[in-house]
This record gives structure tokens, sequence and C-alpha cells, in this order.
């Protein structure tokens, strides 16, 4: 009789998803909002929007990934981190359009799936739905065999937010003489991976465990530091303030990103003399002889969010971050220009 074949035997074991599940459904369920209907499991997530809160609501959705600094995790076996950059990077996205991030699907695709792995890396996306104030309402675990290597996976992160259609930024408002604030970065976030690498493993050969006095931490722990939330920030800024254009500084840096937020007619310079860079993007510089230039079109430099106002609502703002004890740099001005950067001070010279 020739033998019986189960799905389990071809690599895609059902009771392991289905322990996944459990381990991970009251982090899930901690993120929801009064607005999410149903519950865990159903095919389509559920979402109300509250009647008469908004009277022209503009829905803004984003998509993102974490990209290959994954590889770090796998590296480090250390799997609590990376769900925090799958939602960052969506939205911190979707926020510098004005909106308010509502829900959160996550897809997570696995080589072979781990219940426990697979709960730490959406409780890290848990986690960070609750501090953005977006509800988790839906997901997908894909068991992969043969496709992604044992132990191995890739995460991609879908938000949704809402924005009244008179607060919605974009680039219309922005004038010469408005001032550029920055917000501090975490760190890296989860751009530049590729080159990061490069430099600390390729060149440098290290193996991620470490210990790197400048930095008073493991050189994987650095690296491995999540995308910064800016929501919480940022939120009471847009609803009290008349803010201009906002600037999520994340793949293409300062001079791919900042002109998404200007006219045509419209140019930034900016003073990078202004706030500290943090010690890993001179090490980084250092240690892979990089041009400052290539730096800044790479990597967030300390900097991982940008807000453009008059010169008067920059102060009210300043002020307003300052009473909730959060760093803000003025870092530049809009001018009459070319739609490009223009980056002076400190060890640069554009």
């Amino acid at each position: 009789m020739a033998e019986q074949l189960t799905y389990k035997d071809s690599g895609v074991d059902i009771d392991a998803g289905n322990k996944s599940v459990q381990l991970i459904k009251d982090s899930v369920k901690a993120t929801y909002r009064p607005e999410v209907l149903g519950d865990l499991g159903g095919f389509g997530g559920l979402f109300a929007l509250t009647a008469g809160k908004y009277k022209e609501p503009v829905l803004v959705s984003g998509t993102d990934g974490v990209g290959t600094k994954l590889r770090l995790a796998f590296m480090l076996d250390k799997h609590d981190t990376v769900g925090q950059d799958a939602v960052a990077m969506c939205v911190n996205d979707i926020l510098v359009q004005g909106a308010e991030p509502l829900f959160f699907l996550d897809y997570l695709a696995v080589g072979k799936l781990d219940p426990e792995q697979v709960a730490d890396v959406v409780k890290g996306v848990a986690g960070a739905c609750k501090e953005s104030g977006c509800a988790l309402i839906g997901g997908e675990t894909a068991e992969m065999s043969g496709f992604y290597p044992v132990g191995e996976y890739d995460i991609a992160g879908f938000a949704v937010g809402v924005v009244e259609k008179s607060k919605l930024i974009t680039s219309e408002k922005v004038k010469e003489g408005d001032v550029v604030l920055g917000l501090p970065s975490s760190g890296v976030h989860s751009n530049g991976y590729s080159l990061v690498r490069k430099i600390c493993f390729d060149l440098k050969g290290f193996k991620g465990d470490e210990y790197i006095e400048e930095l008073g931490k493991t050189i994987g722990e650095e690296l491995l530091t999540p995308t910064r939330l800016y929501p919480k920030a940022c939120l009471p800024l847009i609803e009290n303030f008349d803010i201009h254009g906002m600037v999520h500084i994340t793949g293409g840096g300062f001079y791919e990103n900042i002109p998404r937020a200007l006219p045509e007619e419209m140019a930034v310079e900016i003073d990078s003399s202004v706030w500290q860079m943090p010690a890993i993007f001179k090490l980084l510089q250092q240690w892979g002889n990089v041009d400052w230039k290539e730096m800044y079109r790479t990597f967030n430099m300390g900097i991982g969010m940008i807000i453009i106002a008059s010169a008067d609502e920059a102060e009210k703002i300043k002020a307003q971050l300052a009473e909730s004890q959060e760093t803000v740099y003025e870092i530049g001005r809009v001018v009459k220009g070319n739609h490009d950067v223009t980056i002076k001070g400190g060890v640069f010279h554009d």
C-alpha cells in the first residue's frame, strides 16, 4: 500500500499555525479600538468609522516591509523588535499626510512555522500598534516550505488611517521662508541595511555581539533598535497647528524624501550642525569610507521626521513639543529653488 501523505509531510504544520494564533491572541486584542467589530479569526477585519466625527473623511493607506534588516534578526535570533519596524514604516508614512492611523494588518511568511518565533514577531507588531493608537485587526501567517529557509521569514504591513479633508497635508501650502523642524530618530530605523550589512559584516567582519564603546552596546543591539513611532508626538500637532508639510525620512534619506513635500519651485536648505548626529552614523561613515552625500541620501542621520510650518507656527510647535518633553530641532528653511535639498554645516558641505 502506498504511503499516505499529509500536509505536514510536505512541510506545512496546521497545528503549529493554530498554536501561534493562541500565543498572539491576547496581544492582538489589546490593540482593539472601540470601532473594531468582530473577533480574531474572521476572513476580514471589520472597522466602523465613528458616525458624525468627520465632515469629509479621507482614508489614507500605506504598505511597507522591514527589508534586509531582517538578516540581523536571523543572525542574532532576536525577533521581538522587527514587528515595530513593520508598523512604524507604515504608520509614519500615512502620518505625514495628516492621517490618524486606524488599523493595521500584517503578512508574515515563514519557511517553517515556529509558534514562539511568530509570537515574538507579532507581539512586536501589537505593541507598536497599541503605541500608535491603531488596532491590529487582521493578518496572515503563511508557512511556505521550501521557499524560505528554516528559521527565516519576511514581514510586510498595511496601515489605514483617516484625515479630515480640510486637514490633509500636501505640498500646496509650503512657501518660501517656512521653517523646517526635525524630530530625532531612534537610530538607523529600517533603511540602508544592505549598505549597513556590507560595512559591518563584510568589511568589518562583525558577528553582531561585539561591544562598541562609542555606542555603549553591541553592534547587534544598536542595529536592531526598532524604528521610532511618530504618531503620539505628531498627531496633537496636526490637530492644533497649521502644518504645511511633513516628511518621513526613509529610503533615499534627505535628498529623495524632502522634495516629495515641496512644490516644484521650492527647495530646502538644511544646517546639519544643529543636531547631534548619533554615533552609529559616524561609525558607518568611517568604517565604510562612505561619502557624506551618500550618507545623507541613504540614512536618516538622526532625523526621522520633518515638519514644515510658517515661522510663527513653528515657534508654537516647538513650545508644545517642549511641554511634552519631546526633542525638536530647527534644522532648515524653505527657499525658492529647483525642488532640491542643500545640506551645509558640521562635517558636511553640499
